[in-house]
């Protein structure tokens, strides 16, 4: 699965960072989320579509989920 994150998008919410913390974080000075990893295996799938689902600026775009 790849993980698209677009920060003119983000809001810095954070909301992406509670879902799956694992491959995202935010900027200290701004908040804008960052990609950690642009890819998920399997194990990642089920937190990066919620945390697709939850981003209030809608700035995560996922392909190849199953």
């Amino acid at each position: 699965m790849k993980i698209t994150l677009d920060e003119e998008k983000c809001c810095g919410a954070g909301q992406c960072v509670l879902a799956a913390p694992e491959l995202f974080d935010q900027r200290e000075e701004d908040g804008i989320a960052v990609l950690l990893h642009p890819y998920a295996d399997s194990e990642q799938h089920e937190s990066v579509r919620e945390a697709a689902m939850v981003c209030p600026g809608q700035a995560i775009s996922i392909e190849g989920s199953p």
